[in-house]
């Protein structure tokens, strides 16, 4: 079975010029990036969840550190770290988006890393920079010293650690999975790009409007050649609206042709469910445990979606590119990944890994 992305594209033509002017602002990286100096550690304002931590590292990237810890966290207790879009806050993400509801409701501790404007003036990670998602350099090492700060203060299993990200969030996760791919047992990819789709910032504005033309095999070998030995793999998750007129869904298409090789699974073994306007599509290990699933809402255009149903209502209060639908990407995400369950009920994928 072959995916089909429907593409509006009338509609993008259209709106071409205004898009490109859009991304060209969006992505336009500082000239000169700074380093953050150490500061005494932050007071949390009055009502606000996120408490900064700063002195966690080296932090090469120059990233603010946030995160939100549940009173009495168990020990052995799952990390799920939460990367926003372009011209959002980590405090704008998890209001939008309710992971701190989920949070203290099921036991879990958050790290939201956030990009500060001298990095990039529209607070954009620059997924897109090869010097910034290179192992152990620039943005990518400061959120592994994040990840490394909070996991050995609140005692988090080392195997129950996951990371999604939006848009440019979702770019840089799909770098985090691709360079320490042992580090997470799953990982959601959120109207984001696959890792290698761009090298500077004209690259990744073409590939944001229609993905870049490579084979499986190809996107694989993009990840085999940043992580060249790799013993196990996490779980994916990819989530598009295909109305996105932000990130083309073909990117999308690319994000799992790039994890389906790093498994050894063919596109064709795919079982298919339809639930209202999403199509999701999953890919089983050999063990039986879903190595990749991927999850497309006709009609939904360039965000998270969120909605107000069920017990846990994250959509309490109006955020950019928290997006009002029948589904709950967070909610549903926290259910998958097992994260108000007993330690041990979660496992990696370990199966076939395409030549790796």
């Amino acid at each position: 079975m072959r995916l089909k992305f429907p593409m509006p594209f009338s509609s993008v033509m259209r709106q071409q010029k205004k898009w490109q002017k859009t991304l060209s602002k969006l992505m336009e990286p500082a000239i000169a990036p700074a380093k953050a100096k150490a500061k005494p550690r932050a007071s949390r304002p009055a009502g606000a969840r996120l408490h900064e931590v700063v002195a966690f590292g080296a932090n090469p990237g120059g990233l603010r550190m946030l995160e939100y810890v549940p009173p009495q966290l168990k020990a052995g207790a799952p990390l799920v770290v939460v990367l926003h879009g372009c011209l959002q806050t980590a405090a704008d993400f998890d209001r939008g988006s309710g992971w701190s509801r989920l949070a203290k409701e099921m036991g879990f501790a958050l790290l939201y890393p956030e990009q500060r404007s001298n990095n990039n003036p529209n607070l954009c990670f620059n997924w897109f920079r090869p010097s910034s998602v290179a192992r152990d350099r620039g943005e990518l090492m400061s959120i592994r010293q994040m990840i490394d700060n909070l996991s050995s203060r609140h005692k988090i299993s080392p195997d129950r650690i996951f990371v999604m990200g939006l848009s440019a969030g979702g770019a840089m996760a799909s770098a985090l999975l691709a360079v320490y791919p042992d580090l997470f047992a799953g990982g959601a990819i959120v109207a984001g790009l696959p890792y290698g789709a761009a090298r500077d910032a004209m690259s990744a504005m073409s590939v944001m409007k229609s993905s870049a033309n490579r084979s499986a095999r190809e996107w694989g070998d993009l990840v085999r050649s940043a992580t060249p030995e790799i013993d196990s793999l996490p779980k994916i998750s990819i989530w598009h609206g295909l109305a996105d007129r932000v990130v083309n869904p073909s990117n999308a298409r690319a994000s799992l042709h790039q994890w389906l090789d790093l498994h050894g699974l063919p596109e064709e073994a795919a079982r298919e469910e339809v639930d209202g306007s999403r199509v999701t599509r999953t890919w089983l290990a050999p063990d039986g445990e879903v190595a990749v699933e991927l999850h497309l809402v006709h009609g939904m255009d360039h965000g998270l979606a969120v909605s107000t149903r069920g017990a846990v209502q994250p959509h309490r209060d109006a955020v950019p590119f928290m997006l009002e639908q029948e589904i709950c990407t967070p909610t549903e995400l926290a259910a998958s990944w097992g994260l108000g369950q007993a330690k041990g009920i979660r496992k990696k994928s370990g199966g076939s890994r395409g030549g790796l």
